[in-house]
């Protein structure tokens, strides 16, 4: 049985830290020393950094992903009931933000090689009930933005952007204009859960936007619809990221496009590898996209053949994860939205075929020589 010379982790949070310790470090001992623990001065400064970062948006940080998508959604006003598209291949908080609200998920199917919202499914998901529509960027780079842009215009709905695993990455459209992912539609959301390629320390989200009308709204609804302390216009939440979150995330931040460079060399590597593997299929770029590669996911060809690739390679040492294993109209929680098994073949399969590998920033060229090695030996096996 092949064994890796040195460990392979899905991700290695505590390397990626050990090489900023000193500056992770410095953030604490000054938000200790000012003691402004929420709404302190590194949230603003964080704010405006990451804001230009993606190009002069602006950004309302806030205490989760989650939290993000149910504030973006409160922000449109939608009536009770009103209807929200969402993806059919995406993790629960999609849904969950607009149920939670007494919206109405509607789901549709993604894109066989992208992964991503199929515009072609949304036109047909459409009502005059709809108020939105949630593009996820799945994995680390768009969905068809310049399609599903064009939706939501004509249909008069809001288009939101998903964007907790594409933070950096682009698209152009085909007037040959780029902007950064989380600031094309009327409102962007994003994680900062540690595992992202921009990750806290804890938890922690943000809302994008390029209105700054929108801006001060959200401000206002993230800070229980306050106008000012004590005087409250709307009804809103608390969800504020923690000043010590963000004085973490100002350091992290500064490490962002080294570690998307990373990230995206790692997976070249990869495709290297693992391109010529029959009955596997390694990531499809959109070529209006960036990838940022929060996950390298591959498909799986074969009945049962992805979960024997993912035991074999356990064996091997190489650690490897399923997002997602269940689509979401087969989630008990959704049932009452009453969707079958069927309608929705392209998310179905994928939840039978994906499989990720290990990516972040420190993965070794030998490492991944050695996961495509490992896989190479399971399909000349299987053959």
């Amino acid at each position: 049985m092949l064994r890796p010379s040195t460990p392979i982790r899905l991700l290695d949070l505590a390397a990626e830290h050990a090489a900023l310790q000193p500056a992770l470090d410095a953030a604490v001992r000054e938000v200790l020393a000012e003691a402004a623990f929420i709404q302190g001065p590194a949230v603003g400064q964080f704010a405006a950094e990451l804001g230009a970062y993606l190009g002069g948006a602006h950004v309302v940080p806030c205490a989760n992903g989650t939290d993000a998508l149910t504030l973006a959604l409160l922000s449109l006003d939608l009536p009770a009931g009103a209807e929200v598209i969402v993806p059919a291949f995406t993790y629960v908080a999609t849904l969950e933000a607009a149920a939670l609200l007494g919206l109405r998920p509607v789901l549709a199917d993604v894109r066989p090689d992208t992964f991503n919202l199929d515009p072609v499914a949304v036109a047909a998901a459409l009502t005059p009930r709809t108020g939105a529509i949630i593009a996820v960027h799945l994995f680390g780079q768009c969905a068809d933005l310049e399609a599903l842009g064009a939706l939501a215009a004509a249909h008069g709905v809001a288009l939101i952007e998903d964007n907790a695993q594409a933070l950096g990455a682009t698209f152009q459209s085909a007037s040959g204009v780029t902007a950064h992912a989380g600031t094309v539609g009327a409102v962007g959301t994003t994680s900062f859960f540690p595992s992202k390629n921009l990750g806290a320390l804890g938890d922690g989200g943000a809302l994008l936007t390029r209105d700054p009308a929108r801006a001060a709204l959200l401000q206002q609804l993230a800070n229980h619809g306050q106008s000012r302390k004590y005087h409250h216009q709307r009804i809103g939440l608390n969800s504020r990221l923690d000043t010590l979150q963000a004085a973490l995330l100002r350091v992290k931040l500064r490490q962002l496009p080294a570690n998307t460079a990373a990230r995206q060399a790692a997976a070249a590597r990869y495709d290297g590898a693992l391109d010529d593997i029959s009955g596997l299929k390694i990531p499809v770029r959109d070529a209006r996209s960036s990838h940022v590669f929060h996950q390298y996911t591959v498909q799986v060809e074969g009945p049962g053949r992805r979960d024997a690739l993912r035991e074999h390679l356990h064996q091997c040492g190489v650690p490897t994860s399923v997002y997602y294993p269940v689509p979401a109209h087969q989630q008990p929680a959704y049932a009452y939205l009453g969707y079958r098994t069927g309608q929705f073949p392209v998310a179905e399969r994928l939840c039978e075929t994906v499989l990720s590998l290990p990516m972040h920033p420190l993965l070794t060229v030998a490492q991944a020589a050695y996961v495509g090695e490992a896989m190479g030996y399971f399909f000349a096996g299987w053959e």
